[in-house]
């Protein structure tokens, strides 16, 4: 292979892992949102890849293993989420604090596939949550609305293992299990329950801080922080709709 040959195929594989990630989103039968993901309710949606380095596959592969799944029907948009972690904590109790500032887990819609008018949701192993509405994303000079809410939305975090208890056996990880209904997504962007064939924009990410123990409590390292995602963004920005996943509702 000459030179020019070798530089095109890296350039084309390199291309081909930069796609945004794509998933078939299948109806769901009866969910229970109590975060403990039964086979028996979710046996219709696969699990989305492993997530990657925001940046992409150059970084280096997360330390723990996460992963989503989503299912849907008339009422609800369902995504379940799997996080390993051996030292499972979590700080943050007051509905829309700034739940990065501890471990989390967060989900990216937007529905109208335009990269404007796009919703986020970040959710803490405390099960407390922030929910937010942007017209357009922070570089293009958005502003974050925290008036937004999500009346009926269901959720459940489970815990396998313990919490804020350093020391002891190492944890197995948390589960996340989400119901958002589609009224939610209607006045803010327009579009709602969607129909057969229908693609939103969609994005998962997972913030990890580094920790140390001190005193017999957990303590995060400031600046040390890895963000995880499903569809990779490039940069060091999960405020880039144009380079989420694509998520299809089938039947």
């Amino acid at each position: 292979m000459s030179a020019l040959s070798l530089l095109l195929a890296i350039a084309l594989a390199a291309n081909a892992q930069s796609l945004p990630k794509r998933y078939e989103c299948h109806r769901a039968g009866t969910i229970r949102i109590d975060g403990k993901l039964p086979a028996s309710e979710w046996s219709k949606a696969p699990w989305t890849d492993a997530f990657e380095d925001i940046e992409g596959s150059a970084k280096p592969a997360p330390r723990f293993r996460t992963r989503a799944k989503m299912l849907w029907d008339d009422q609800y948009f369902y995504v379940a989420a799997e996080l390993e972690e051996p030292d499972v904590w979590a700080t943050l109790r007051e509905h829309d604090s700034v739940i990065f500032q501890d471990n989390d887990f967060e989900v990216f819609l937007n529905p109208t596939g335009d990269s404007l008018k796009y919703f986020e949701f970040e959710i803490n192993a405390l099960g407390t949550f922030w929910d937010l509405f942007l017209p357009k994303p922070y570089r293009q000079q958005g502003k974050a609305d925290n008036s937004w809410e999500i009346p009926g939305l269901k959720s459940a975090v489970l815990v396998n293992g313990s919490i804020n208890r350093p020391g002891g056996k190492p944890d197995k990880g948390w589960t996340v299990e989400l119901a958002f209904p589609w009224s939610a997504f209607a006045e803010r962007s327009g579009k709602g329950l969607p129909k057969n064939g229908d693609e939103w924009r969609v994005n998962f990410s997972r913030v990890e801080w580094r920790i140390e123990v001190v005193n017999g409590k957990y303590r995060k390292l400031p600046g040390k922080e890895d963000n995880w995602v499903w569809s990779p963004q490039g940069v060091v920005d999960m405020h880039r709709p144009e380079t989420w996943g694509y998520v299809k509702f089938v039947p």
